[in-house]
């Protein structure tokens, strides 16, 4: 009974004094709910209403995330996660990012908040989670908004600098030219979109080269491969549609959950006064007022995480007195501030945080001089919902591509298509403009040679309006090359493997409709993976008689070349390829991690292999210097028997040495789980969907890990909306005993085509105002 009180209203009528008018909800099926309204105050309000009804657990974990308070929830275990978040101190952030809003959009987020706390009191029983955890939620606020989108920050870039001081560190310990061969920047796999290169990097010669004679790491010590969030989306123009219109594809990539991160929605603008209708379907993001991505019947847009470079890492130079650190204008002290950080037990502790004029200090490196952290995510300029609001009444790609560079949101790669068949690419949000350095490695500010002078200015952003042959796509990779990238920065670009099969298959054909669209969004084809099968198929013939090789031939000279559960010769393949990149870089980092002081910088020492690894590996294996094998090794053929070695001990270890059993399914399961199934694992059984095997990997189009993917998949093209495809994850509700509880979870690990629009209405339910 109490589970059940906690279910949301589907059906009746509901007195709504803060409304100015009815606003009608009306769900189908599968629970997608479409809005009508006269005013875009009066639908935020209905949207919170319903966010918080099916999802307030939801947004509670993001909010917490963001403000560094998880514990406080789910106990002590989630101190150390708290401690990484706090010292950002996004909490009191907000208050200057809810400062700086105009009074529209401080009305629509008012309304926001003020339907999803009704929402919440509307329920008979706070939501299910919370009696399980024996907690009660609190009322959402204004603040708690913009913490949602910081804790996208935090998903999409890096909180840390990470990226920034492994290139520091590797080019200290390495020496240049061995740093720079094996942190590459691209590979010969980029798919720019203005077809730019970077140059080939030359092979260190024998005296760069400095190799440690130190032990590799031990299996599982770290990860060669991390499925890093994303996205793909691409668009073609109208002279290449069936529908005469652009149409766009977006799937993005994020961490898998129940229920999904995405709400979909229909919001219908009925506002009397001519030209002030709208239309818009999409997705929205529990915790805001408006929709993420999808068509407004004149334009459609999509994201993909651009990687761009937003943030810098500070080495600080100390005065003559130690509490003072050098700056421009002279000696300054760090501020300090004390952070309460609880745990749902009651325990507390206090966290000393050091902020610095350019930011706060996240470490130390290993000769430990403070780390600060200038990012664009602690500015106000970070968050706003105004371009949002905006992108939602945009007509026209080019007007969508001009309010691209007002959204306050993590920096995506915007992709629009509009009704008369126009299609663009830009950068979002504000970006950085540097000077006296380049940003790819931790520098001092100290004396005023470096820093950042404000932001670009929007005609300086890199723009990609109508290309002549009328396709555009992005997969995280490096879109534009030259002066263009040196603007936006190089940052952790995703490896070009995705954008080149993307820009293959749209090459491929001139003519598109949706279901064209989608085939590429499922192309589970390895085509990164074709010249690691030959080499290893080369090296098992060689050694044919060995009985152990012998076995392994013709699966892997039959592998299909497709990542596929049933398939033994993909996962063959993909584990020999991880192995070797796991043997030259975890003998390669060896100094980087040579004389670490107590203390110091760890994380930018760890010898986690770049997203461009397989460039510089490939290139050692077939080039063969004699002088860069590594100590561990007597030739470059020992190490890939070595690599084969590995992959016979993962199917003992993991297939029980059955060879049949080491399929790429068995490996690539879909581990989708409620967040509560994590600590009370008998609860997966009534919440979690089935753990599948899936189809796809890293490096395709269509991609998949156990615990992150596309979570959602859409075909549209602006005012053809009825032909357009929707896939999602697990389903609008998070709770179970919901009429629609995973309903449409199967098309999406089907990949089966179902609609874009809401289907025929089932439930109806109407706020009334007096």
């Amino acid at each position: 009974m109490l589970l059940r009180s906690s279910l949301p209203v589907l059906e009746g009528t509901i007195a709504a004094p803060e409304l100015t008018a009815p606003v009608e909800v009306v769900r189908d099926a599968q629970g997608v709910p479409t809005l009508v309204g006269r005013s875009r105050d009066d639908l935020a309000w209905a949207l919170g209403y319903l966010h918080a009804q099916e999802r307030f657990f939801q947004m509670d974990g993001q909010r917490r995330l963001a403000a560094g308070q998880v514990a406080e929830l789910a106990g002590a275990a989630a101190l150390s996660l708290d401690r990484e978040v706090r010292m950002h101190r996004f909490r009191s952030r907000a208050a200057a990012v809810l400062a700086a809003m105009t009074h529209d959009e401080r009305r629509v987020l008012d309304a926001y908040v003020a339907g999803v706390n009704r929402g919440l009191g509307d329920l008979r029983a706070a939501p299910f989670e919370y009696t399980v955890l024996r907690s009660t939620p609190a009322p959402w606020t204004a603040v708690d908004t913009v913490l949602t989108v910081y804790a996208m920050y935090l998903d999409l870039q890096e909180q840390d600098g990470a990226t920034e001081r492994r290139r520091g560190r590797a080019k200290e310990a390495l020496g240049q030219p061995l740093a720079t061969f094996l942190f590459p920047e691209g590979t010969s796999w980029d798919a720019s979109l203005d077809g730019s290169e970077l140059s080939a990097l030359a092979m260190p010669d024998r005296h760069a080269a400095n190799r440690a004679d130190a032990p590799i790491r031990a299996d599982g010590e770290w990860a060669v491969e991390t499925a890093s969030f994303g996205s793909n989306n691409w668009a073609v123009g109208g002279t290449l549609s069936s529908r005469g219109a652009a149409i766009v594809a977006n799937d993005m990539h994020l961490g898998l959950r129940v229920p999904n991160i995405w709400y979909r929605a229909r919001l219908v603008l009925d506002d009397k006064n001519p030209g002030r209708t709208l239309t818009i379907t999409g997705v929205t993001l529990p915790g805001a007022p408006n929709i993420v991505a999808g068509s407004n019947g004149k334009i459609a847009w999509g994201f993909t995480n651009s990687f761009v470079d937003t943030s810098d890492v500070v080495i600080l130079e100390p005065a003559e007195d130690p509490n003072l650190y050098q700056t421009p204008t002279g000696p300054q002290p760090l501020i300090r501030v004390e952070e309460r950080l609880c745990s749902g037990e009651g325990a507390c502790e206090i966290l000393p945080v050091e902020e610095s004029l350019w930011g706060p200090i996240i470490g130390t490196n290993h000769q430990g001089r403070k780390l600060a952290y200038r990012w664009i995510a602690h500015d106000p300029a970070a968050v706003n919902l105004r371009g949002m609001l905006e992108l939602e009444r945009a007509e026209t790609a080019n007007a969508a591509l001009e309010i691209g560079h007002r959204l306050g949101i993590p920096h995506q790669n915007l992709v629009v298509g509009d009704a008369q068949g126009n299609i663009g690419w830009t950068v979002t949000s504000v970006l950085p403009r540097r000077f006296g350095f380049d940003g790819r490695e931790p520098m001092s500010w100290a004396d005023g040679t470096k820093g950042w002078s404000g932001y670009l200015a929007p005609q300086e952003v890199p723009v990609i309006y109508n290309p002549e042959h009328h396709r555009i796509w992005t997969a995280n990779n490096r879109v534009v090359g030259g002066e263009a990238l040196a603007r936006l920065g190089i940052g952790a670009y995703a490896h070009g493997s995705r954008a080149r099969q993307i820009r293959d298959s749209l090459f491929a054909k001139d003519r598109f409709d949706e279901h064209d669209m989608l085939m590429i969004q499922l192309d589970d084809r390895g085509v990164l993976l074709e010249r690691w099968q030959a080499l290893m198929l080369h090296r098992l013939r060689v050694g044919a008689g060995n009985p152990q090789y012998a076995s392994l031939v013709p699966e892997v000279e039959n592998w299909g070349g497709r990542a596929v559960p049933d398939s033994v010769g993909y996962r063959l393949v993909r584990t020999f390829r991880t192995e070797l990149i796991r043997a030259v870089y975890g003998a390669y980092s060896a100094p980087m991690r040579a004389g670490e002081a107590a203390g110091s910088d760890q994380r930018s020492s760890q010898p986690v292999a770049p997203k461009q690894a397989d460039e510089p590996v490939w290139r050692l294996l077939t080039e063969r210097p004699a002088h860069l094998v590594p100590l561990a090794y007597r030739d470059w053929d020992a190490l890939v028997d070595a690599a084969i070695a590995k992959t016979l001990a993962a199917i003992a270890a993991q297939a029980g040495g059955r060879l049949e059993a080491f399929t790429w399914g068995a490996a690539n399961r879909a581990e989708i789980r409620h967040p509560l199934t994590r600590v009370v694992p008998g609860l997966s059984f009534f919440l979690d969907p089935p753990n599948e095997p899936q189809p796809g990997d890293l490096y395709q189009p269509r991609v998949a890990a156990p615990s992150s993917g596309a979570s959602e998949r859409f075909v549209v093209a602006p005012g053809r909306e009825a032909t357009g495809i929707f896939h999602m994850p697990t389903s609008q509700s998070g709770h179970p005993l919901s009429p629609y509880y995973n309903v449409g979870h199967e098309d999406w690990v089907r990949g089966r085509a179902t609609p874009f629009l809401p289907g025929a209405p089932k439930w109806r339910l109407v706020f009334q105002p007096p």
